[in-house]
């Protein structure tokens, strides 16, 4: 969507807060021994107690509010009481909600207590990456230009980027224009940002794969070469500067 009115704003302000503060909670919840089902339960609570509608169930009519996503699973990880979080986990939560006709998005992955297997690196490189596609973000910057900033700054840091999952648009429903944008560079792509619209930037960093595969359950995706994917993500506003970050309080950053 592209923000036309201080309405529309602080429409998206007040969804933005919902997910932030849903997915900040979710990740100090979580615990060794927990399930992801009852972790998605106390995110759906959360959402709940906003007024706000899970975009995944609403949307898809996804088995979860939340998806939550553990180790190999690089996303739509459906939370079940058979999976239970262990020390040492990979672990990445996305959050996605509608209230007052208004969709935000935003994610983030982490280690669950001791990093036993030495997946930080993975962890804070998505992090960076992220802040500096972000930072780079204003009005007419080709949307290509932010795709080479990710992968690039993947390569540097001995990573790759699943090629086939996105950023995309987002405001009014769930996935909007653009719809693709992308973790690479694609130079038949002209499309550029445009000020006032909508987006959700994300990162894809991974270990080993390029690309995302389906598992038989019809959600799960995992890397088509193995390993170890991080996904970070906000929604925001661009402008003519700095974008602003409406899902700034869910503190992937810190």
């Amino acid at each position: 969507m592209s923000i036309s009115t201080e309405e529309e704003l602080l429409g998206m302000k007040e969804i933005s807060e919902a997910v932030a503060t849903t997915l900040k909670k979710m990740r100090e919840h979580a615990k060794p021994g927990m399930s992801t089902k009852e972790l998605d339960e106390f995110g759906g609570d959360i959402l709940k107690s906003y007024g706000a509608n899970s975009a995944p169930k609403v949307t898809y009519d996804f088995p979860g509010w939340t998806c939550i996503s553990v180790n190999n699973e690089v996303a739509h990880g459906i939370p079940t009481e058979k999976t239970i979080l262990k020390e040492g986990d990979l672990i990445n939560i996305d959050v996605s909600a509608e209230l007052n006709g208004f969709w935000s998005d935003n994610g983030g992955s982490f280690i669950l207590g001791e990093d036993i297997q030495n997946l930080q690196p993975l962890v804070d490189g998505s992090k960076k990456i992220l802040f500096k596609a972000i930072n780079n973000i204003k009005g007419g910057v080709k949307l290509s230009d932010i795709g080479y900033i990710i992968e690039s700054e993947a390569k540097k840091a001995g990573f790759k980027v699943i090629k086939n999952l996105t950023g995309h648009g987002v405001g009014r429903s769930l996935h909007e224009e653009p719809e693709n944008i992308l973790n690479y560079r694609d130079r038949f792509d002209k499309k550029r940002f445009r000020k006032n619209s909508v987006v959700a930037i994300e990162t894809f960093i991974s270990t080993r794969s390029n690309n995302a595969v389906e598992l038989d359950d019809g959600w799960t995706l995992v890397g088509d070469r193995g390993g170890f994917v991080t996904q970070h993500e906000h929604t925001i506003v661009v402008t003519d500067g700095k974008p602003i970050i409406l899902t700034e309080g869910n503190e992937i950053w810190n």
